[in-house]
């Protein structure tokens, strides 16, 4: 079990007013929590890569800007797999949980949870265990395409995978070489290699694999 006082915990979710709720609300159950917030994909990436803070919580919420689907999970779960993950969605049907599950979350709260039982779960996923739903149980995830794609999207380093995303933005070449600080040359290097590990041609073939992780999930 976690001591209160050496809690580190990151909230990512695009929405404030849900941000400053749940803070405010878990207050007096961690009250020496520090916690620190992430309001899009990308942020979530920086927050994990800079490497100046250590983790011992990411809550995630699975729809945020720059996060298509279960993309952002699985990055965290191949990058960062000692850092716990607990998915917190307005989504609560079993499939999208199975998923969840199968891609690395410690838990899944749904955000219509009142505080108690949040803090709770919280303190389960903390203590080193699984916290489900009321009446959702465990249960194995058959394999099918969308994984196949998941297990080729954990292969990309963290740049490739923001520039991954940075396509799905629509950015060109030399846009996101400026924003990255690096050469467009580099950028194509990223991109030859992306496709090669997503098995497609180009660009539009590659964000249509990423984005079939989202649409899967918003279509159930």
């Amino acid at each position: 079990m976690f001591a209160q006082d050496q809690l580190t915990i990151l909230i990512a979710d695009d929405h404030p007013l849900f941000r400053n709720a749940l803070k405010q609300a878990l207050a007096s159950h961690f009250p020496d929590a520090e916690w620190h917030e992430a309001d899009s994909g990308d942020a979530l990436r920086e927050r994990l890569e800079s490497q100046q803070t250590s983790y011992d919580l990411v809550l995630l919420d699975l729809q945020m800007p720059g996060s298509h689907g279960y993309s952002s999970l699985i990055h965290l779960r191949s990058h960062h797999a000692d850092t716990p993950v607990v998915v917190i969605s307005a989504h609560e049907d079993a499939q999208t949980i199975r998923r969840a599950l199968h891609y690395g979350s410690m838990g899944f709260i749904p955000k219509s949870s009142d505080m108690q039982t949040l803090a709770s779960a919280l303190q389960t996923v903390l203590d080193g265990e699984i916290w489900l739903p009321a009446g959702v149980a465990i249960e194995a995830q058959e394999s099918d395409e969308v994984d196949g794609i998941a297990n080729k999207l954990s292969e990309l380093t963290p740049q490739q995978h923001k520039v991954l995303h940075m396509f799905a933005e629509g950015l060109l070449n030399k846009q996101i070489a400026y924003d990255l600080g690096v050469s467009e040359a580099t950028i194509k290097a990223h991109a030859t290699a992306i496709f090669r590990k997503l098995g497609v041609r180009n660009r539009t073939q590659a964000v249509i694999e990423l984005q079939r992780l989202e649409m899967e999930k918003t279509s159930i």
